[in-house]
Formats: C-alpha cells, sequence, structure tokens
C-alpha cells in the first residue's frame, strides 16, 4: 500500500547555498517548505566536498607553513617539516561539523522540514525520495531544483584512492604526497596545485590543454599567479593533452601520465579537475519534462524558472557564475519569483573570488574587456610592498588594479591578488555599484595602517596617469 505523499508548497532538492536560502525565503513567505538532501551533511556539496572544505583546507595549510617557520626559526632548525593529513584535516571536520550544525539549526528555526535521501521526479509534481531504506513521496506546488554540481570523470581512467581522484577525494587522502600531478588549471585546479605547492616537500605540476589558465581574469593578475606559484616550483606544462594513465608496478605504486607530445609525468597523485557537471543524472527529469544539457545543466529564464512554469533551477546547476554566493541570492530570487514577491535583480556586480595561495578576486571589468568595447581607461596600480600593512603582513608580492573611466573618472573594475584579496575586493565592489570613482577614492580616509590603504595609492597613482 502506497501512503498519500506529503504535501508542501516548495520542495528544495539540494540544500546548498541556492536551496537553502529558498528555503528560508520561502518559509518567511508562510509558506509550507521542506527540503531534500542526499548527502551525509546539510550544505550540499558546498560543505560536504567544495568551498567549505577546500578553504579550511587552505588556511590549515597557510598555518602550518606559519607555525613550522616560526618553530624552525626558534630552535634553529633547517629542513622542511611536512604535516600528516590529520593536522591538516583535522581542523577541516570540525569547521564541517560546526557549518553544518549552523545550516540545520537555521532551517530548524525557520521551520523548513528535512528530508535525507535521493529525490527523483515521478510526474511535474511529485518527488520520490529513496533514503535509509525508507522511500518517501512529496508532492510540491512548486519545486527549486539546486543539486549542485559533480566533477566531470577524466574519460578512459579509473580513479584510484589516494593515486587517482578528482576534487571531490581530495579530503580523503590518507597520506600528503611528495609528487602530485594536477589535470585542468581551471579555479579548482589552481587552488588546489597552489595549497599543496605550499607544503614543504611536495613537488607540483600543472597540465592544462590551454596555453593560458583562467582567461576571464586580468591578464596581469594571472601572471603574476603563474610567477608565484613558480616560485613555489610549480612546474606549468600549459598546452598539453593527457593521452593516456598508467599504474607502476611495485610498492609504492605511483601514476604514470603520458602526455600526447610524448612527455611522461610521474607522480605520487594525480588529481584531475576537468571541470564538473550538474549532478542531474539521477532525477529523472523526463518524467517532470525537463531535458538537462550535454553537461548535466539546466536553462532557466531570468526568473530562474525552467521549461516547466512551476519548476525552477538555482546555483551551480544552471552555470556560471557558479559561485556560492550568487547561488545563495539565485536561490532566495527564484522563491520569490515562485511566489509572486517583487524583488530586485541581482546586481552584475558580483566579486569574484579564487582562494588560491595567493588570493586572487575581481569585480567589474577587465582591460581586455575595455579595450575590446574600445572604452578609453586609465590604470591605478598599488602593490602591498608600498603599504605599511603589507610589510607588517610580510606580503610584498600582492597588488591592487583599479580601472578608470578616462573621462567620466568612473570606476570600472578592481582586481587584486594577495593575502586578504577576497575581502579587499569589497570595498571597491561597494564603490563600483554606487557609481563611485577617482575622485571619492582620492578624498576618502581609510584607517592606517589597513589594506585598504591600497586604493586612495591606487586612485593617485591613476591621478598622476591622467594628468600627464
Amino acid at each position: 500500500m502506497v501512503n498519500d505523499p506529503l504535501r508542501v508548497d516548495l520542495l528544495c532538492i539540494g540544500s546548498g547555498p541556492a536551496g537553502q536560502r529558498a528555503a528560508v525565503q520561502a518559509a518567511k513567505l508562510g509558506k509550507r517548505v521542506v527540503v531534500v538532501e542526499k548527502r551525509r551533511v546539510v550544505g550540499g556539496v558546498c560543505l560536504d566536498t567544495g568551498t567549505i572544505p577546500s578553504k579550511t583546507f587552505r588556511e590549515a595549510v597557510v598555518a602550518f607553513g606559519r607555525h613550522a617557520e616560526q618553530f624552525r626559526t626558534r630552535h634553529g632548525v633547517t629542513g622542511s617539516a611536512r604535516p600528516t593529513v590529520e593536522q591538516l584535516f583535522s581542523r577541516v571536520n570540525e569547521v564541517m561539523e560546526r557549518e553544518g550544525q549552523v545550516l540545520e539549526q537555521q532551517l530548524r528555526r525557520n521551520d523548513v522540514m528535512m528530508v535525507h535521501g535521493e529525490a527523483s521526479f515521478i510526474d511535474a509534481h511529485t518527488v520520490q525520495v529513496v533514503g535509509d531504506g525508507s522511500t518517501q513521496r512529496i508532492h510540491a506546488h512548486y519545486i527549486l531544483i539546486a543539486v549542485g554540481t559533480v566533477p566531470a570523470p577524466p574519460v578512459g581512467i579509473r580513479r584510484s584512492p589516494n593515486l587517482i581522484i578528482t576534487s571531490d577525494e581530495v579530503m580523503s587522502l590518507e597520506r600528503i604526497p611528495r609528487t602530485i600531478a594536477v589535470v585542468g588549471a581551471g579555479v579548482i585546479g589552481l587552488e588546489y596545485a597552489s595549497m599543496f605547492a605550499a607544503l614543504a616537500g611536495v613537488e607540483v605540476t600543472l597540465v592544462d590543454r590551454r596555453q593560458r589558465p583562467l582567461e576571464f581574469l586580468d591578464t596581469e593578475i594571472v601572471d603574476e599567479l603563474i610567477h608565484q606559484m613558480r616560485n613555489r616550483d610549480v612546474t606549468f606544462r600549459l598546452g598539453e593533452t593527457v593521452e593516456r594513465l598508467e599504474l607502476s608496478e611495485g610498492s609504492p605504486r605511483k601514476a604514470v601520465v603520458h602526455l600526447e607530445s610524448g612527455k611522461k609525468l610521474v607522480a605520487d597523485l594525480v588529481l584531475f579537475a576537468v571541470g564538473r557537471i550538474g549532478a542531474t543524472d539521477s532525477l529523472n527529469l523526463p518524467a517532470a519534462g525537463l531535458k538537462a544539457d550535454d553537461r548535466g545543466r539546466l536553462t532557466v529564464d531570468d526568473r530562474f524558472r525552467t521549461t516547466a512554469p512551476h519548476i525552477f533551477a538555482a546555483g551551480d546547476v544552471i552555470g556560471y557564475p557558479s559561485l556560492a554566493a550568487t547561488s545563495s541570492e539565485q536561490g532566495r530570487l527564484a522563491a520569490c519569483h515562485a511566489f509572486d514577491v517583487k524583488a530586485a535583480p541581482m546586481t552584475n556586480h558580483f566579486p569574484v573570488g579564487i582562494y588560491a595561495i595567493p588570493e586572487i578576486s575581481m569585480v567589474g571589468a577587465t582591460e581586455q574587456e575595455l579595450t575590446t568595447g574600445k572604452i578609453p581607461y586609465e590604470v591605478g596600480l598599488s602593490r602591498y610592498r608600498e603599504i605599511a600593512r603589507g610589510q607588517i603582513m610580510g606580503d610584498d608580492a600582492g597588488l591592487l588594479k583599479l580601472l578608470f573611466h578616462r573621462d567620466t573618472r568612473r570606476l570600472l573594475g578592481v582586481h587584486v591578488i594577495g593575502s586578504g584579496a577576497t575581502e579587499l575586493v569589497h570595498v571597491g565592489q561597494a564603490v563600483l555599484g554606487l557609481g563611485g570613482g577617482l575622485d571619492y577614492l582620492m578624498s576618502t580616509v581609510f584607517n592606517y595602517p589597513t589594506m585598504a590603504e591600497c586604493y586612495k595609492v591606487a586612485a593617485l597613482d591613476a591621478f598622476n596617469k591622467l594628468a600627464e
């Protein structure tokens, strides 16, 4: 006998930033909401294997390097200290557990129901959830698909724990490798390559078929990132494609990466970071009248509606920009649109943050875009080594780059690389969003010593160039 389905106003499939924010927004509108999550923790990919663990891992790497250097200096120890996975991952697990509790409590406070299990459509309004030996049906007036993404599998290559992995398995490593080959120089590949390179005694090789990584970023910023990573002995193999992979004989086994150019790389670990695809395979989309593209993504309109008017999608599953922050706002807006609540559209001036070592962040236009659009601009630069706070922090390689319209003097773009870049960018985001520019930044008083002083120095630099 099949029980009657649970009936709700909104069903969110996925509890990541998009699903969680949509659920809370709908609940605050007095709607009956349920969230379905198949992963072990509330928070989806963002909390389980993505944003939170990877960024916490980064901070653990940075902190260990700082403390190890202090220990060597204090005790006159030479050589390189290698952390264990327990030392690096203990903080990751602690943060994940705490953040999961925070998200659960937030959903509970707003009377959002949680159902754990894997969801699939029975029809356009009904979903079946299978989990923990039980099956439940949920009928929803509106549905939000916020299932996120999974790593694109390496074609023709079998994954092997602790030897051939994707980014989802990094936090399951049993040991820190001495040599690692990262395949894919996108955001995730560069982040992890820089993190492992910052660990003492780890040799990193980065392989990508493109001649230049992160083409959406300012070229000068990317050049600086590559320069700093090369200073940490990262080897770049750009314009190269992996032909095949083999496993060596003997113990311990190693991965042998054969490139189409004939080069061969031998590594303790191969990390494939060749993009991500929408996690829609198990949803039985045809039953709802939906179809994903060849990357598993769903197409939506400007109100986040799919081709089925009552089914919305938000977050990484709809593609660009695939950021946790934008996903959260997309989920909120989707809930507002579903229940006919007026909401201003998401701003175009959202920041991009890349948590490599060093950090990179940007908002607004790049030099390439302004040049292509034939928009006259001037550049203002400020280097961390010129700023008292930069000296205090020991970061002499970072820089802030501002782009101003030559005629109106409005701020058009902000580009930062260095310590605290993902925080520092928000000053520029506010100025840009409010239509400010050169005159405001030159006349504003910033705390001293702070990194925000970079804005005044960069503005003065641009002013001097405009006066020439």
